[in-house]
């Protein structure tokens, strides 16, 4: 076993070695061939570290962060909590039914005629359209 480890990194090394680490020649024919050329330029100008932005002013602290987290960890255990499998069930449906029948308002009653002709005409007389401007 103490020939392993000397002969492990003989092997890597020797694929290194067969490796040539020149620069690699793009396909002329490859569609990218251009792009991977030119990105890889070395006369292009590279960014700086005076390229690099000011830190933004308007980044909440990480204490409110964590606050914010622990506020949304809150608000999923609170849901997990009242949609837990033993928080309702499908029983009683009739009486639901029976307190949503009661609950609900019955549609009007269609009124004598002469209160349908007078609501008619109140709707004629609002829908008069105004005089035209002066």
């Amino acid at each position: 076993m103490r020939g392993a480890g000397p002969c492990a990194l003989a092997g890597l090394l020797a694929g290194c070695a067969s490796t040539p680490f020149a620069a690699a020649e793009a396909p002329a024919d490859s569609p990218v061939a251009a792009a991977v050329m030119e990105g890889a330029r070395a006369d292009r100008a590279y960014p700086e570290f005076c390229d690099i932005p000011p830190k933004p002013d308007d980044v909440r602290p990480p204490r409110e962060w964590a606050r914010a987290v622990a506020a949304v960890e809150r608000d999923r255990a609170a849901l997990y909590e009242a949609t837990a499998a033993s928080t309702w069930t499908l029983d009683g449906t009739a009486a639901f039914a029976e307190r949503a029948r009661a609950a609900a308002t019955p549609p009007p009653v269609a009124g004598a005629p002469s209160n349908t002709e007078a609501f008619a005409q109140d709707l004629r007389d609002r829908a008069t359209p105004p005089p035209p401007p002066r």
